[in-house]
């Protein structure tokens, strides 16, 4: 069975670097050592030194593919398979294939020889890889089409550079050798500026140096390489969540500047259980600092801190390794042997440990001592039940002395202090073991009623019992603390997944995070507040000045519940959020264990601040986009529409007034009549654009009164001469239609603006037809065409200014796309509708709604407010 072919793809950095041509000397020095080799597609691009390169090999008919009247080669896959070669060369690896082919892409092609045990010699520039297209686009400004994943040229076997200097490069395009002469300064000015050029080959060189990094950690990973390969400089910083870890990730960051290429790796090991005590806050602000000097962040699990972070180490083939120095106090230190920091040192082999001071140093804990894993009401549960059993159980034991063993007794006053750590924890159930042991030494060994012991073996039976004792409370002190741990993360879990899903459940996140804040710590209010150094107020945000001797003045950004606080001063509970920004609680003080919680709320205030600011700054900024968008259209249309007909009457007019030309009483005719038509355009296209913007500005005049809608319609037919005479337009509006509240001349414009667009749209021969009717209290106006109609998903949108639906429909019209806008506008104005609709048989219909008028209505009625007209949508028929 034939096994798989291998890929050797030529790598460049811009078009004319030499890959094609490396491809085909590779080619020639296979085929002369005996190798079959076939050129199965090579794209010269003209370049006479590459055809010459072609001489001397096979090559294989191409396929040609018919594609809109043009005939197109394509690489003849069947042909190559058929013919199977040792090696094929196949060009341009990101290629797309003429729709008809077996692929959609070449590298798809190139998978098929592959499959069938070909070898394949192949060429790619950096610009194609999918990873790099945006950033070569945003260098170049000039959009790349053609992509290949990058995974397809990283599982090459081979992948080689081609590399060339900018100015050997700029030189072979002066030359020639690349483009034809026409196109040389064009290219040498753009795409091949000697800074995208540069760009593009690092872009190349970063590129291939990590495909040859992944590579390596393959190799590495199939022989079992642990050790540590000094390829590129990597710095792992290890944090522990404490305030040093700022002064680490700089100080690591620094290091990884001093070399080319180096990479910065941050890593914290939490226990496996899950019960970490680092701050959250801490490790976000962190995490953020890591990824701001350019470095990763890695949370990894773990018991042995110190086993865990080489193992991360070695496994990211890392050089060196930053540390702070130990915050345990140094009779801590004294006592609990190596720590953290010098284990990493001993065991770090080849990699280099740089342990960092800081302020910090021995600032820690001084002893272990136990945590209070539970309430005061339950340690002190815990001593009043140890005074209640002691009490029952030395009378007790004392009754029944004569039928109990010592043995006997030290087990049930063992089993006291079991229960009294059960229920009371370390300290109760140590001072029940200390307790029992006197009780035991004076009641129950000889002499008995004396605080002596005389014979050994009771002494080391009490102080083994003591021992005992105190290590059985400190174990079950201990799982009471880790029990209690494990709720509290566990509701701490639920609460920010609460608060996950609420925000994306589509929630406002500040509002959604307080109102979180406030119903899990029971609080009265909770408040936002910003210093007013850092940021002024925002309009009609409450400030208060906090007096001398207090933390500043503050304004209130956002907060919920009752009487909100306006200072820090005056919360129970408070947590910085970062950016001059505080979080301030009022209803009861926080215990200590909260505060972690707060601070993992305060990291995610803080990111839902800045979205909502994001969000505000965008918003301000659509209105300067909406215009910005309404400009360049206006500006497109005076360029056509606007030039074209000044241009037809200067034409005419300037043939006019020429003494060398004799004009006929006819051609003269004709001349006035075409500038007379040009002047009436450009009237028209003049008067809609200050109509179109007046109705955006909200001030347009509006005469509201009792119109009829047969006047009306009668009116804006004649003034456009194409009244029923015509033949153009039939027209069914009743005369007894009541009257409708509306501004006569707007009215008549819109009629006038919806006929001409339906004239524009219907074939030769159907007239346009205007009907009126009632319904409930509002008459309908209705002008249908037999036109091609508009989609109904886009019937809302047709009314954006200057869009047309179809430019090339009417070459001989007129307009810039603004009849519907209009229409829209001056009908919404006259607190009106206006709608589309199919026309029955085929074509479109306007549908204008306008209310009754009501008796009594005199003109110069109420004006209502003009709303704006959309600034943009694709399509629109006028």
């Amino acid at each position: 069975m034939t096994g798989r072919g291998t890929l050797r793809v030529y790598l460049g950095a811009a078009p004319g670097v030499g890959k094609t041509v490396a491809m085909l000397d590779e080619g020639h020095r296979r085929r002369e050592r005996g190798t079959d080799v076939v050129v199965a597609f090579v794209e010269t691009h003209g370049r006479p030194h590459t055809a010459a390169r072609v001489a001397g090999l096979e090559v294989v008919a191409r396929r040609t593919i018919t594609y809109r009247g043009t005939r197109l080669p394509e690489l003849d896959l069947t042909a190559v398979l058929a013919r199977r070669p040792e090696v094929a060369l196949v060009d341009e690896l990101a290629h797309t294939n003429v729709p008809g082919s077996e692929h959609e892409k070449r590298w798809q092609d190139i998978e098929r020889l592959l499959e069938a045990g070909i070898d394949v010699i192949s060429t790619v520039n950096v610009q194609h890889l999918a990873s790099l297209n945006d950033v070569v686009e945003a260098i170049t400004g000039v959009p790349q089409r053609e992509t290949v994943p990058d995974a397809v040229v990283r599982a090459a076997e081979q992948v080689e550079l081609v590399d060339m200097t900018p100015q050997a490069l700029r030189r072979r395009m002066s030359h020639g050798n690349v483009y034809r002469p026409d196109k040389v300064d064009a290219a040498l000015a753009n795409y091949f500026r000697h800074g995208n050029l540069t760009a593009l080959r690092e872009l190349a060189l970063l590129w291939l140096a990590d495909s040859v990094e992944d590579g390596l950690q393959r190799y590495r990973d199939q022989h079992g390489i642990d050790a540590t390969w000094e390829t590129r400089e990597r710095i792992v910083v290890a944090l522990t969540g404490g305030p040093e870890g700022e002064t680490l990730i700089r100080r690591a960051a620094r290091i990884a500047a001093r070399v080319a290429g180096g990479d910065l790796l941050a890593v914290h090991i939490v226990r496996s259980d899950g019960l970490a005590g680092a701050s959250l806050a801490d490790l976000e602000r962190q995490r953020l600092l890591v990824e701001s000097l350019g470095g990763s962040y890695h949370s990894v699990a773990g018991e042995d801190v110190a086993a865990a972070v080489l193992g991360f180490a070695r496994a990211k083939n890392a050089t060196q390794i930053v540390i702070g120095a130990s915050r345990r106090h140094p009779v801590v230190a004294g006592l609990g042997g190596p720590g953290t920091g010098m284990t990493i040192t001993r065991l770090s082999g080849a990699i280099d440990v740089h342990v960092v001071g800081h302020d910090f140093v021995g600032k820690g804990r001084r002893l272990p001592v136990p945590s209070h894993g539970l309430t005061a009401r339950r340690r002190l549960a815990g001593v009043l039940t140890a005074v209640a059993l002691l009490a029952l159980l030395v009378p007790g034991c004392a009754v029944v002395r004569d039928d109990l063993g010592f043995g006997t007794e030290l087990l049930l006053f063992l089993l006291v202090v079991v229960i009294v750590s059960l229920v009371g924890g370390f300290y109760p159930a140590l001072g029940t073991a200390l307790a029992a042991g006197l009780l035991l030494n004076y009641y129950f060994v000889e002499p008995t009623h004396r605080l002596t012991i005389s014979e050994p073996e009771n002494a080391f039976a009490l102080v083994a019992f003591v021992v005992i004792a105190v290590l059985v409370s400190r174990v079950v002190d201990s799982a009471a603390r880790r029990s209690s741990e494990a709720t509290r993360s566990n509701a701490e879990a639920e609460t920010l997944a609460a608060l996950a899903g609420s925000v994306l459940r589509g929630e406002e996140a500040l509002p959604a995070l307080l109102t979180r804040v406030q119903e899990t710590f029971a609080m009265r209010s909770v408040a936002l507040l910003r210093r007013e150094d850092d940021a002024p107020a925002s309009d009609g945000g409450r400030r208060a000045a906090s007096p001398s001797g207090t933390r500043g003045t503050w304004s209130y950004v956002a907060g919920i519940g009752v009487d909100p606080c306006l200072r820090p001063d005056d919360a129970d509970a408070e947590a910085a959020v970062g950016d001059g920004l505080m979080l301030v609680l009022a209803g009861r003080t926080l215990a200590a264990a909260d505060q972690r919680l707060l601070a993992a709320f305060a990291g995610q205030v803080a990111l839902a601040y800045r979205q909502r600011e994001l969000a505000a700054a965008a918003a301000a900024a659509a209105p300067l986009a909406a215009a910005d968008r309404m400009r360049a259209a206006l500006l497109n249309a005076v360029s056509h529409d606007l030039r074209t007909p000044i241009a037809a009457a200067k034409a005419a007019v300037s043939s006019l007034r020429s003494r060398e030309v004799r004009w006929s009483e006819a051609d003269r005719g004709e001349l006035l009549e075409t500038a007379e038509d040009s002047l009436d355009r450009l009237t028209a296209l003049v008067t809609n654009l200050l109509d179109l913007s007046r109705v955006q500005a909200g001030v347009l005049p509006i005469g509201l009164a009792a119109v009829g809608v047969d006047d009306v319609v009668g009116h804006a037919l004649d003034a456009g001469g194409v009244g029923p005479d015509t033949g153009r337009v039939v027209v069914d509006v009743p005369g007894g239609l009541p009257e409708v509240t509306a501004d006569a001349g707007l009215l008549e414009r819109v009629v006038a603006n919806l006929v001409e667009n339906a004239l524009r749209y219907s074939p030769p021969g159907a007239p346009v037809r205007i009907a009126a009717s009632t319904h409930a209290d509002t008459v309908e106006l209705r002008i249908a065409d037999a036109g091609p109609g508009i989609p109904e998903q886009d019937r809302d949108r047709v009314f954006a200014p200057f869009q047309r639906r179809e430019d090339h429909a009417t070459p001989h019209s007129a307009g810039v796309g603004l009849g519907l806008a209009i229409a829209r506008g001056f009908t919404d104005a006259m607190s009106g509708t206006l709608s589309l609709e199919d026309t029955p048989g085929g074509g479109l219909t306007a549908v204008v709604a306008l209310p009754v008028a009501l008796p009594g209505r005199q003109r110069g009625g109420s004006v209502p407010s003009v709303p704006s007209v959309p600034d943009q949508a694709p399509h629109n028929r006028a």
